[in-house]
């Protein structure tokens, strides 16, 4: 029986942020034998994103194939991990915390030691990290290694990539997806969702809308703006109409995600509150917070907004401004990805995001998480 186990993980981008995989294995610590493996793309990350994703990865391998385990040393090149989930270095990047914390939540009881090695010394997991960014480049799933677990949904891709297929055919449809300037809710780190307290940018956040705004003049043949109804992106869509001369248009499909409960308390709070809630929710999508909404119901509306536009605004530009939930959930669909990508995405206040539509179905993501200057 094994006793101790070693996790070794990696992740990367190729861009920067750009298209990510992680690799991740599990080790039987006394012999060396391989227990449980798995590489899988994520969508567009930036490295940091990547590298957390694959430490998550491990230790759900390790849960799932030894779960009476409770000594594990986990080894990675990434020195900012390992520093940071040993508590010897701060966290402060708030796009980091909920995946540490979601890698805290994955721990055994007994024994972790974070160990960093040299990139040479972690040749497998960047192996599996990179076979699958090349399975996927090939037109495979994208994933290496053991399968998805139970319940997920088999990686899907397009019939052929869109550069590869000799052109999508008509004029696409431009979504240019902007999230909202920060809020208080922000700053606090907390969560803020439909039928919350909705509060309304900062300062801050209003300057932050001045810059979108005059970003998107500079790209111009803006031809409608959109806006989820809550406050912040009413007010982030006043702004950028303002400046492009244009009306805002509600779309109640773009709303946040409803966090029922959890609306307004940390991740941390949360964990400490809900813990057997938050560990169902982590799980799967089809799962709510208390008195919230699964992200599996906010896919639905939110492909039923994308709809609608696509039909009012059929081969025009049109902005959206929307809120994190919404705008990965569209990522997720433009890329045929599963539900679990929507938490690998990072994507910071007033950023933008552009997705086009064609006639025939393909969609191409031209870019995420541009924070205009």
């Amino acid at each position: 029986m094994t006793s101790r186990i070693i996790v070794e993980a990696d992740g990367g981008s190729r861009g920067n942020p750009g298209p990510s995989s992680y690799g991740a294995l599990v080790r039987d610590a006394d012999t060396g034998t391989v227990i449980a493996q798995r590489g899988e793309t994520i969508g567009i990350a930036t490295n940091n994103v990547a590298e957390y994703t694959g430490l998550i990865a491990g230790l759900e391998l390790a849960r799932e194939h030894a779960p009476d385990v409770d000594d594990i040393e986990v080894r990675m090149d990434s020195k900012l991990v390992i520093e940071q989930m040993a508590g010897r270095w701060k966290i402060k990047h708030a796009s980091m915390q909920p995946l540490a914390e979601h890698a805290r939540a994955l721990l055994p009881r007994g024994t972790v030691t974070w160990t960093w090695v040299p990139r040479e010394q972690n040749t497998a997991a960047d192996a599996l990290a990179n076979a699958a960014l090349d399975d996927e480049a090939a037109g495979g799933t994208g994933t290496v290694g053991e399968p998805a677990r139970a319940g997920e949904p088999a990686r899907q891709t397009q019939s052929a990539q869109l550069g590869w297929r000799g052109g999508a055919h008509g004029e696409p449809t431009t979504i240019v997806l902007l999230r909202h300037g920060v809020t208080q809710a922000t700053e606090r780190k907390v969560f803020s969702g439909s039928g919350g307290a909705d509060p309304s940018l900062t300062p801050t956040g209003i300057e932050q809308a001045r810059r979108a705004a005059a970003w998107l003049k500079r790209l111009g043949g803006v031809d409608a703006v959109i806006s989820s109804p809550m406050q912040r992106t009413r007010e982030t869509a006043a702004v950028v109409a303002g400046e492009l001369g244009l009306d805002v248009e509600l779309e109640a499909g773009l709303a946040e995600t409803s966090f029922g409960e959890w609306d307004g308390f940390t991740f941390a709070e949360i964990m400490e509150r809900w813990p057997t809630e938050l560990d169902a929710w982590l799980a799967s999508t089809a799962v709510a917070p208390p008195g919230g909404e699964p992200f599996d119901t906010v896919a639905e509306r939110v492909a039923a907004a994308r709809d609608r536009i696509l039909g009012t605004y059929a081969g025009k530009t049109v902005v959206a401004v929307t809120h994190v939930t919404p705008i990965k959930l569209l990522v997720r669909l433009a890329l045929d990805a599963p539900m679990q990508m929507i938490y690998k995405v990072e994507l910071s206040p007033a950023s933008i995001t552009t997705i086009q539509w064609y006639p025939d179905g393909v969609a191409s993501v031209r870019n995420v998480n541009v924070v205009p200057e």
